[in-house]
């Protein structure tokens, strides 16, 4: 049984040409990076100490990293394993959902990298193991960017980018 659905066809799908992907990216990686940035900064206490100057130099560097990294090895990467399935290329919502489920592993992983090199270089991890604080990073922070990506940000930066790059309207089985 399907459900059809009224939407535009480009808000359904990933951008298609490379202005397009720019755009959506530095969408998702704002959206992505103040949320798990301030999340990260608060977990380890170091929120409330830093200075507005210092958490908008934080953000900018992690901004460019994330982008950087999104843009040329995790995207190529998870849109190859994403469009690999069978059932990804054959429905939208299912495309969509394996995109981000993949880019959000590959994001997870390198920027905990990211994280921990940046808290090991200040002496933030005083006598933890390297390793051992990479997996409970990684840990912690898939509990949070999985959801709210799938849930918050997919969502809305998919509806603002559908608003940006109108397509003609389509409807679709879900």
């Amino acid at each position: 049984m399907s459900i059809m659905i009224q939407v535009t066809e480009r808000m359904s799908i990933l951008p298609v040409s490379k202005k397009e992907q720019v755009v959506f990216g530095l969408m998702m990686c704002t959206g992505m990076v103040v949320v798990m940035m301030t999340f990260n900064l608060w977990h380890t206490g170091m929120l409330g100490q830093m200075s507005v100057m210092q958490l908008f130099l934080q953000f900018v560097l992690c901004f460019v990293i994330a982008f950087f990294v999104e843009s040329f090895i995790v995207g190529p990467i998870a849109r190859k394993i994403t469009f690999s399935f069978s059932f990804a290329r054959s429905s939208k919502i299912k495309g969509v959902v394996t995109m981000s489920f993949f880019m959000v592993i590959g994001m997870v992983l390198l920027m905990s990298l990211y994280g921990i090199i940046t808290a090991y270089t200040a002496g933030q991890l005083e006598g933890d193991s390297v390793i051992n604080a990479y997996l409970h990073t990684i840990v912690r922070n898939f509990g949070l960017a999985l959801p709210y990506q799938l849930i918050v940000l997919g969502p809305l930066v998919r509806y603002v980018f559908g608003k940006l790059f109108k397509g003609p309207a389509a409807v679709v089985s879900v």
